[in-house]
């Protein structure tokens, strides 16, 4: 038997899993880097401070755009291509793996947290099949032929004018 997605599956997808997985990630990153005396990114805080809020800011641009490309309300039931969602699939978990980790990895100002933010991607892409295959079942082709142009977490480039 084959359980159909929830409401809270719907609105959520993979997040709150994920969410966990990533923290536990990062506090062993934090762990491992008291334990290995590596030198920091920067001496200059200002500048990684900087760089965090950037990435704060554009975290928080990317999310305001992704509701508004697709409301809570449409979740699951409405297949969206346009907006943020024209770039990328899952433009939210996007904005937190893309923008804001890498931006929380500078700040915390060790390489650990930069391979912590990099090995948190397979680690997404892996979670996000599930959504994936539940978007297929419910928008069939539809969703597979926007799989095929759209990136998962960053926009597919154009090759060859494709």
């Amino acid at each position: 038997m084959e359980m159909m997605p929830t409401n809270f599956s719907k609105l959520f997808g993979i997040g709150p899993v994920g969410l966990l997985i990533s923290l536990a990630l990062l506090f062993i990153a934090a762990w491992i880097n008291r334990q290995i005396d590596l030198p920091p990114i920067s001496n200059n805080q200002f500048l990684l401070s900087s760089i965090f809020f950037v990435s704060g800011l554009m975290t928080l641009v990317i999310i305001v755009w992704s509701f508004r490309s697709l409301p809570t309300a449409d979740r699951g039931n409405k297949l969206c291509t346009s907006g943020a969602f024209k770039y990328v699939r899952h433009p939210l978990y996007a904005a937190f793996l893309s923008v804001f980790d890498f931006g929380f990895a500078i700040y915390l100002n060790g390489y650990i947290f930069v391979l912590w933010a990099v090995l948190l991607h397979p680690i997404w892409h892996y979670l996000v099949k599930y959504e994936e295959r539940t978007m297929i079942d419910t928008f069939g082709e539809a969703y597979l032929e926007y799989q095929e142009r759209t990136g998962r977490f960053l926009p597919k480039l154009m090759i060859n004018g494709g």
